[in-house]
């Protein structure tokens, strides 16, 4: 199978080519120089070229809470241009797989219990990332009209962490901006840090290696995937659970200080992935080891630019 991964070297992309066969794939993972997501006639002439079989769409712009705060507009048309240069053009070339990853924001803010893949589209979305929402919005309907025809599917993934995190400041998510607090903490030798928030806000996160694990294994099958998927871990801890986690895996015994001046964000935001585990979604990484594993990947790489 010829498969075309975008965003290759992000987090997701890097892991999905790791678990990937070459002597079973023929694996295409073009740098943005060899296809430039943003240029719509380039995308269209890279996909009538090389005529992937599967497509796993991993390419997005993304970033951490401040990022979405500071320039939501960015985020918004960014993604629905790249989403638009692939989309189309794998429409028009007739690509008959397509897995488009998509973003837990997708879901209305708030909702009091684990969400399900119809309640997309039933209330209003969180403000603090509402652009990055909205254009994911766009690009899961895109891929759903498809789906009729063609093995397109969409997967709603909770927030990730893992080896390939961005670290750095404005870019980063929650666990991987909170290991690279600890770390400078524990540099200059800092008694405590900062905590944006209370710290009650409820947060679910899945190890980018059990996704890729699961698309690997999944991606022949997906005639047999309704157009939505929940993809997560199914567990969500409190912020300040994840500072307390960071900071016990890395022996830090600073204070963690709460600044109540900056956003605490959305109360909870934990997905229903009862579909996914009936088709053998199974995460086998705990919170625990799974930070563990992060911190060491940090460790080995904060002096090549992910800090």
């Amino acid at each position: 199978m010829k498969v075309l991964v975008t965003g290759s070297t992000g987090m997701l992309g890097s892991a999905i080519l790791r678990v990937l066969s070459p002597t079973e794939n023929e694996l295409l993972c073009p740098s943005r120089q060899i296809l430039n997501l943003e240029d719509v006639s380039a995308t269209d002439k890279y996909i009538e070229l090389n005529r992937p079989d599967l497509i796993i769409h991993c390419a997005a712009k993304v970033g951490g809470i401040s990022a979405n705060i500071k320039n939501p507009s960015e985020f918004l048309t960014k993604n629905l241009i790249l989403d638009y240069s692939l989309l189309e053009a794998s429409k028009r070339h007739g690509v008959k797989s397509l897995i488009y990853i998509a973003s837990s924001c997708m879901y209305p803010r708030n909702l009091p219990h684990a969400m399900k893949e119809a309640e997309i589209l039933s209330g209003s979305l969180e403000i603090t990332n509402e652009g990055y929402a909205l254009a994911k919005i766009v690009g899961w309907k895109t891929v759903q009209m498809m789906s009729v025809a063609h093995n397109w599917r969409t997967l709603v993934l909770s927030n990730l962490y893992g080896p390939g995190d961005h670290f750095e400041s404005g870019r980063s998510h929650l666990i991987a901006a909170i290991i690279d607090k600890v770390a400078k903490a524990k540099e200059l030798k800092l008694d405590s840090l900062e905590m944006w928030g209370d710290g009650t806000a409820r947060r679910e996160f899945t190890y980018v290696e059990d996704i890729a694990l699961f698309i690997r294994n999944s991606m022949r099958q997906l005639q047999d995937f309704p157009d939505t998927l929940n993809l997560g871990s199914g567990i969500d801890y409190s912020v300040r659970d994840y500072y307390e986690l960071v900071s016990e895996a890395m022996s830090y015994r600073g204070t963690i200080v709460p600044n109540l001046l900056k956003p605490t964000g959305m109360e909870r935001k934990l997905m229903d992935v009862s579909k996914a585990r009936a088709l053998g979604w199974a995460p086998t990484t705990s919170i625990e080891d799974g930070i563990v594993e992060t911190i060491k990947w940090y460790e080995s790489n904060s002096m090549k630019g992910y800090r």
